[in-house]
């Protein structure tokens, strides 16, 4: 299963199952989980740990060195869960002592192609990054959010869960889960509505989410204010409570 053309270290960890393309080129401290899939001319660097049942096309650049000047060789990581899917030229750096130490992707990710993912991030699961986008170091993005085409986004940044961040949007602050953005820089447009509707959120869910929206972001009120409101609200139903204390927390400031 690994090609004879393919340089694999002596050192580096090969589960069963594993397939490993010509030309690509494996380092030491590397492990890959059973049943991945490698294809050709991919470079992986450790120290990384890649789960099981992952693919991995033709071009990638996974565990290089963090693109930070402070770096200076100190050991960090890439750790990458199960059944991702990192299409042609994705680039994932490694953490930086100054931070987390570690750069991490979740479970069951749709990476498509030329995606670049900086020092100290965090990936949740089940995110969709379509082509282009780029994450500057120490961003996080929570399960199931969606970046459009082209989408960049700034250093410490939040990207909430269940979020759709729209093509080419500029994100240099903190996007609320359930919402829709977009722009250069991104403004707030309603719900993700069908992103919701499609997870089977219910109804009434979707209904206290939309009250919540509008209390923040159709109300005039401040921040503070708006939280205020939805007391009662967050009381009643989980999601809007998620929504509420993403915002009370964020230390960027919103998208709004």
């Amino acid at each position: 299963m690994i090609d004879s053309r393919a340089v694999v270290d002596p050192s580096a960890k090969i589960a069963d199952g594993v397939t490993i393309g010509p030309f690509s080129v494996i380092g030491a401290d590397v492990e890959i989980g059973a049943d991945t899939w490698i294809g050709p001319h991919v470079v992986i660097n450790g120290p990384c740990r890649i789960g099981k049942e992952n693919k991995i096309f033709q071009f990638s650049s996974i565990g290089e060195e963090p693109q930070d000047k402070k770096y200076k060789g100190e050991p960090t990581f890439l750790e990458i869960g199960d059944r991702n899917v990192i299409r042609e030229y994705c680039t994932f750096n490694r953490g930086t002592s100054q931070d987390l130490g570690y750069t991490r992707m979740g479970d069951d990710n749709w990476i498509m192609a030329y995606v670049h993912i900086a020092h100290d991030c965090v990936v949740g699961n089940n995110t969709i990054f379509a082509n282009n986008t780029t994450l500057a170091g120490h961003v996080y993005i929570e399960d199931y959010a969606i970046l459009g085409g082209a989408c960049l986004i700034h250093q410490f940044c939040t990207v909430g869960g269940h979020s759709f961040v729209g093509m080419g949007s500029h994100i240099s602050k903190d996007v609320p889960p359930y919402l829709m953005v977009s722009g250069q820089p991104a403004a707030p447009h309603g719900l993700n509505i069908e992103g919701l509707r499609r997870r089977e959120f219910s109804p009434e869910a979707i209904k206290a989410l939309r009250r919540a929206y509008k209390i923040v972001y159709r109300s005039s009120l401040t921040v503070g204010k708006a939280l205020e409101q939805l007391q009662e609200l967050k009381q009643e139903f989980a999601e809007v409570a998620q929504f509420a204390e993403f915002v009370a927390k964020s230390e960027r400031g919103i998208v709004r």
